[in-house]
């Protein structure tokens, strides 16, 4: 999943958000739990999409899977 989230915005927003010192496997670690999360997500919302008989992913689908997440 490392290949579709950049490294280095997320450790920016963990030190802005007071992470002083942010280790690398860190930031490894919150990208791939970011990746999962984002693929499991999209994955719910074209069911619901297909349900629908619809093809464009809404912003309601994915409002809507993530309720269910």
């Amino acid at each position: 999943m490392s290949e579709y989230i950049s490294w280095s915005p997320i450790r920016r927003l963990m030190k802005h958000n007071g992470a002083v010192i942010v280790a690398r496997d860190a930031v490894d670690e919150l990208v791939d739990w970011m990746g999962q999360s984002a693929e499991k997500l999209t994955k719910t919302a074209l069911s619901l999409t297909k349900h629908a008989k619809r093809k464009k992913v809404t912003r309601d689908d994915i409002l809507l899977a993530i309720k269910y997440f």
